[in-house]
């Protein structure tokens, strides 16, 4: 007899939707794979559909950071959810302390991310499914444009990406986390909520709480459309890294200042982003826009340019650009 709609997971759509878009003909050389599993209703609801679509194998990865007293508890809950579900679980520990002036959030992702690639490597995987669902997407989004930032961030999340050899990939960004919950309690599951969820002080936990509910009250259909807009986006700036790469072997690596010039000044700055980024260099907006001066100015032989760009410098050498970055060639 067929499940009723009622009973059946909604992680499962998110999976098979993905999943027929990246691999099509077979999901089997995707396996073994892993679960990135907080504890949360949304990798929990994560977990269990992979379990049901692969039976023995999947496995899930959780990522213990020690940075509250709740996180044992944590642990204690996906070991009895891993435990009925037949899932073996893995308890990673990661540090996730920041440094001066770094972003926690950021701190904390980067070291899960490089933890859970580590962990699966280790144990002959090459995939991973992590939890984020449709309001993740929005609150990106809104955060994004916050910042005033471009393309690249208001793409928002990918629904695939690699990080140390690793594929992860996001098969819940069509559904909203509403939507998992409202499952598992159903089915009576057990997850856990992360009490630092709802403090406020940071920003995402204040969108979550104050501008969701008041543009669910205004837009009702927002989730799809942000997420629309997000995928415009993604396309948007993989035409712009597309012409990037042609640009610049045009104008050459380093780039020349003549073959610049020659370019208008919207394609000298997506060019000379994507050179810098190369360089592992992130130029803000107003370095970007003092660069195309600089450039724009450069038409004697003599003329000089040294500019601060995140790390190093950008200076003329010759008849080109260098870049020099001082925090890499200090270590």
């Amino acid at each position: 007899m067929a499940a009723s709609a009622a009973s059946l997971n909604p992680a499962l759509a998110g999976i098979d939707s993905l999943f027929s878009a990246f691999l099509p003909s077979s999901s089997s050389s995707l396996l073994p794979l892993g679960v990135a599993y907080s504890g949360g209703a949304d990798s929990t609801a994560l977990l269990l559909a992979a379990a049901e679509r692969w039976p023995g194998q999947v496995q899930a990865f959780h990522i213990h950071h020690g940075l509250q007293a709740a996180a044992d508890d944590f642990v204690r809950v996906c070991e009895s959810v891993c435990a009925k579900a037949a899932v073996p679980l893995h308890i990673v520990q990661v540090d996730a302390r920041h440094a001066s002036g770094e972003s926690p959030e950021d701190a904390a992702r980067r070291a899960r991310y490089a933890a859970l690639a580590t962990a699966a490597t280790a144990r002959g995987m090459q995939g991973m499914l992590l939890g984020q669902h449709a309001d993740d997407q929005v609150e990106t989004m809104l955060l994004a444009l916050s910042r005033g930032a471009g393309l690249p961030g208001l793409s928002a999340m990918a629904v695939k990406f690699e990080r140390g050899g690793v594929t992860f990939y996001r098969p819940l960004l069509q559904i909203p986390s509403a939507v998992l919950r409202e499952w598992l309690v159903r089915q009576r599951i057990e997850f856990v909520d992360d009490p630092t969820n709802t403090d406020e002080r940071y920003t995402r936990n204040r969108i979550r709480a104050r501008l969701l509910p008041a543009l669910a009250q205004a837009f009702p259909q927002f989730r799809a459309t942000f997420a629309r807009s997000a995928r415009h986006a993604a396309q948007a700036q993989a035409v712009l890294v597309e012409v990037a790469l042609q640009d610049l072997a045009t104008v050459g690596d380093p780039p020349a200042i003549k073959a610049l010039q020659a370019l208008s000044p919207p394609r000298q700055a997506n060019v000379l982003r994507h050179w810098l980024l190369q360089q592992q260099a992130t130029p803000s907006a107003a370095q970007l826009d003092q660069l195309l001066h600089q450039v724009a100015a450069c038409t004697t032989r003599g003329h000089r340019i040294h500019l601060k760009v995140a790390s190093g410098h950008v200076t003329r050498l010759g008849s080109s650009l260098c870049y020099s970055n001082v925090a890499a060639s200090a270590r």
